[in-house]
């Protein structure tokens, strides 16, 4: 089991497996909302066990999708789209990111201007 948190603990999950790669979202929705970038892996939404959801809340952030956050401390921590099977677990939140590696870099046409691109993974202007 893989376990992963919010900063304060309001939020507190495991899940069985994630995916071992990161996608790395510049989209200007994904700025603001991180603060920055959005790092993610990937899992099934039913191997997902919430051991604390006292401060879980969702946000519908478009017509097809939502945002899960904390709050008590503020932690951007899930994506998922509406009706997906599958759920975006942000990367930072995860107790053990030993396995996980960034594949790909998307929406970088909206990136931000006082940072450069890195070449760690496949850039892909929109997604």
């Amino acid at each position: 089991m893989i376990k992963g948190r919010c900063e304060c603990g309001a939020v507190a999950f495991e899940v069985e497996n994630v995916r071992d790669t990161v996608t790395v979202c510049h989209c200007s929705q994904c700025r603001r909302t991180s603060g920055h970038l959005w790092a993610s892996t990937h899992a099934p939404f039913d191997q997902l066990t919430f051991l604390n959801d006292e401060g879980l809340r969702w946000y519908a952030s478009s017509d097809h999708a939502k945002r899960g956050f904390c709050t008590h401390c503020g932690s951007s921590l899930f994506y998922r789209m509406n009706d997906e099977a599958g759920i975006g677990i942000a990367a930072g939140c995860l107790d053990d990111t030993s396995t996980l590696h960034i594949s790909k870099h998307i929406f970088v046409a909206d990136k931000g201007d006082y940072y450069p691109l890195p070449d760690d993974a496949e850039i892909i202007e929109n997604s």
